[in-house]
């Protein structure tokens, strides 16, 4: 599965309540209430290169499938991680939540989970 590309968020479910579950500070929850990030990935193989763009600000990270990695999220925290593909998804697992990307046709859609707190972003190649 290649997830080249750039991508942007068309619909979005249950942002703000995945925010809060992850402690976002209440003020940049109402900021990124209706922020639809652009997601740009870069993948090489094995190696990824993922920039989250939005209006407040851009987060880079980059990793290698199968090979621990420190990340940093889009409130600026930093987690250790190691990404995996598994029957076509990317999946990164952290102790606080796990974000999985496949493609669907033309969408590409994130389930990002906390808990029993999930948040799905779909987004189309642009």
């Amino acid at each position: 599965m290649d997830f080249s590309g750039k991508w942007e968020i068309y619909a979005q479910e249950n942002h703000e309540e995945f925010l809060q579950k992850m402690e976002v500070p209440q003020m940049l929850v109402k900021m990124m209430k209706d922020v639809k990030p652009v997601t740009v990935i870069e993948q090489n193989g094995d190696d990824f290169t993922i920039k989250i763009q939005t209006s407040l600000r851009t987060v880079t990270n980059s990793f290698t499938v199968g090979r621990e990695s420190e990340m940093t999220s889009m409130d600026g925290r930093k987690f250790q991680c190691t990404p995996s593909l598994e029957d076509g998804k990317l999946v990164i697992t952290t102790e606080k939540f796990t974000s999985m990307r496949k493609i669907i046709g033309e969408d590409m859609i994130e389930t990002i989970s906390a808990g029993s707190t999930v948040m799905t972003r779909r987004s189309r190649r642009v």
